[in-house]
């Protein structure tokens, strides 16, 4: 049968980035570190250049077959992902150079309760970016870690409020009576201000070291770990108050947040390169507040290293 696609053609020519198919809907395997190997509904991208220029299109179909075919074999990891890619150029018969695969889907990880021993499930997104070109294979692990932040101003502004009605309530030159104040301090006259706390976003993008395994809830455990506040699943009021406490005592602003990050990821001698962009969804503001970090790199200037997972687009 012909295929009008691949003959030479009168339009204007020229060089492609990547030509293919975005939201492709298959199902995926994936070991996330910890043994348990979950089935997922992904959308896939599947993509290579058209470096001919006088070559109207690429054998799109072709890149389809391969994608179910391989991820269909085994639980994802970076040689399933580059075999699957050389697979893509094979196919196209010299029209491509370059190759890519994306996937996106959910993984689900359960998650004990802080105090209750209850637990409930958390899913984590996952984006996965895998490129081959002239120079090599790359591959980057996303996700997005949800969790709370309490503003530290609110808080010490809060602070001085209760201070104030504390002082409009108990005369300073009387003497403090030990019950008076505790029944103060449980009344709503003992917490005159709150300080605004929100759910905020840490939208992570890693490239681990050649030959490091996917271990993407280690990734997020670290993370976790780093900003003291995830948000919980099942929460009984025991639960409710440990959450309380912990945010009383983590106050922070974004800086802060992305700092904790890029300090708990670089540590990690797994992890080649990381970009954190991190989202104060504030309840003070109709705006987010919002810091992006990247890995250390010692003896060369910051700069923007932008990610091939384009964290801003996974809301």
């Amino acid at each position: 049968m012909p295929d009008v696609a691949t003959h030479a053609h009168l339009h204007p020519g020229g060089v492609l980035d990547w030509v293919g198919m975005d939201g492709i809907e298959m199902p995926v395997h994936f070991d996330a570190g910890n043994g348990d190997v979950q089935r997922a509904s992904a959308k896939v991208g599947a993509f290579v250049d058209l470096g001919q220029p006088d070559r109207r299109g690429i054998h799109m179909s072709r890149l389809y077959l391969l994608a179910d075919e391989y991820l269909a074999a085994r639980p994802l990891d970076a040689p399933l992902l580059e075999s699957l890619l050389r697979a893509f150029l094979v196919s196209q018969q010299g029209l491509a150079r370059r190759a890519r695969v994306s996937l996106r889907f959910d993984l689900l990880v359960r998650r004990a309760a802080l105090r209750s021993g209850h637990a409930g499930w958390r899913a984590y997104p996952v984006f996965i970016d895998a490129r081959l070109d002239s120079d090599g294979f790359r591959l980057e692990l996303g996700t997005e870690v949800t969790y709370s932040s309490t503003c530290p101003a609110s808080a010490a502004l809060s602070r001085q409020l209760i201070q104030q009605q504390f002082a409009r309530d108990f005369d300073a030159a009387a003497p403090l009576e030990h019950a008076a104040v505790l029944a103060w301090l449980g009344s709503e006259r003992g917490i005159v201000a709150t300080p605004h706390a929100q759910r905020s976003v840490a939208r992570l993008a890693v490239r681990f070291v050649d030959g490091a395994p996917l271990k993407l809830i280690a990734l997020i455990d670290r993370v976790e770990q780093a900003l003291g506040t995830p948000v919980q699943t099942a929460v009984k009021r025991e639960d409710e108050q440990a959450f309380a406490r912990a945010n009383g005592a983590n106050p922070m602003f974004c800086e802060d947040a992305a700092r904790r990050i890029q300090h708990a990821l670089d540590d990690d001698d797994t992890i080649a390169d990381f970009h954190v962009r991190l989202e104060h969804r504030e309840s003070l503001h109709p705006h987010d507040a919002v810091a992006q970090a990247s890995k250390s790199m010692p003896g060369k200037a910051r700069r923007d290293r932008r990610s091939a997972i384009e964290l801003a687009d996974h809301v």
